[in-house]
């Protein structure tokens, strides 16, 4: 599985974005994602970027299948955070074959960001090379309980 370990440098950027979302200034659509440990069971945080596709809400890991991903994963819910507004949420998993257009759409909007991330992929990379890469990107829909 496709895992992207953070360095020092990306931590500093996701410490200071997370500092500004938790009070409520998002960047971007950014948000404090809360899930509780799969083996711990306590409640992990970090920033992420919810962005909107077709009326649908989602979340895409750009560094492939982090530890929040595989927390949500064993959860299935979680709760995401702007300022002191909370918002719980049960997650789906998106197949793969669903994934190039939300892939394009946050590759668009964040690739200043996280591009780095996605080894070489572009929004307007071929269509097969996306579908190639898409399982290396988990994305999860968004669904307001």
């Amino acid at each position: 599985m496709r895992y992207l370990a953070p360095k020092s440098a990306s931590n500093v950027f996701n410490d200071f974005a997370k500092w500004l979302t938790a009070r409520g200034i998002s960047l971007l659509g950014s948000r404090v994602l809360a899930v509780r440990g799969r083996t711990s069971g306590e409640v992990r945080t970090t920033v992420v970027n919810l962005f909107t596709h077709e009326g649908e809400r989602y979340l895409l890991a750009p560094r492939g299948h982090t530890q929040w991903v595989r927390n949500l994963r064993a959860a299935g819910e979680g709760e995401l955070r702007l300022g002191r507004r909370t918002e719980p949420f049960t997650a789906v998993e998106v197949e793969d074959a669903a994934k190039p257009p939300l892939i394009r759409l946050y590759l668009r909007k964040w690739a200043w960001e996280t591009g780095a991330f996605f080894d070489g992929l572009k929004a307007d990379s071929p269509e097969a090379d996306i579908v190639a890469a898409a399982p290396g990107f988990p994305v999860f829909r968004v669904i307001t309980r």
